[in-house]
């Protein structure tokens, strides 16, 4: 059975580098998504996460139990945030938080596959975000990006840096900030998290 290694084949949009911003190229891309609003510690944010991961789990197991003979790590969760009013993002005022919470899905993972794979967690969980699990592309174009490491609290440092990056070329930033979760933070100290910071911008 071949195991492949998704995030390792995108090393370029998933490890980047935490020693500077760098421009990438982001293709479309399909994900498996759920829209919210609030603080992370929300329970609407937890329920959105638990239903991303039961699907997304389920599309792995039915893959490498099909005919494709396939094995491949589920990829981190990713999370767009924005605010309707902007000063809400920088004065942290998470109750005013917009996000989109997502999972990227490889490229044999097609629309039938989902739709099955929600109907089987359906049968098996009662999952309140369930319903709200979609599966769509999203394309970010040109975004800077460099990692992170530490806690939530302190990237805002690393964010000021991508921005600058991004403005000292002349560039407008674009799209929703983005972060891509490298850690599992149940279980790695928050000194040792690490995130991907991701910001579109406009030439």
């Amino acid at each position: 059975m071949a195991k492949i290694d998704v995030k390792k084949q995108l090393k370029h949009l998933y490890l980047p580098s935490k020693k500077q911003v760098v421009s990438v190229e982001v293709p479309p891309m399909h994900y498996l998504m759920v829209d919210g609003k609030g603080e992370p510690g929300s329970p609407q944010y937890a329920e959105a996460i638990e239903a991303l991961y039961s699907v997304a789990y389920t599309i792995k197991f039915m893959i490498k139990k099909g005919v494709t003979d396939v094995d491949y790590g589920v990829l981190p969760l990713e999370g767009l945030w924005w605010a309707e009013d902007m000063d809400d993002f920088i004065n942290d005022n998470k109750h005013n938080w917009q996000w989109t919470m997502m999972i990227m899905q490889p490229d044999w993972v097609d629309k039938a596959l989902v739709e099955a794979a929600i109907s089987q967690v359906k049968l098996k969980k009662d999952l309140a975000a369930i319903e709200l699990v979609r599966f769509a592309s999203f394309s970010e174009g040109s975004c800077a990006q460099i990692l992170h490491v530490g806690p939530f609290s302190e990237e805002g440092p690393t964010v000021a840096k991508v921005h600058g990056f991004i403005e000292s070329a002349g560039f407008t930033l674009s799209g929703k900030h983005h972060e891509i979760y490298l850690s599992d933070i149940r279980r790695a100290a928050p000194d040792n998290w690490k995130t991907v910071i991701r910001q579109p911008y406009k030439i």
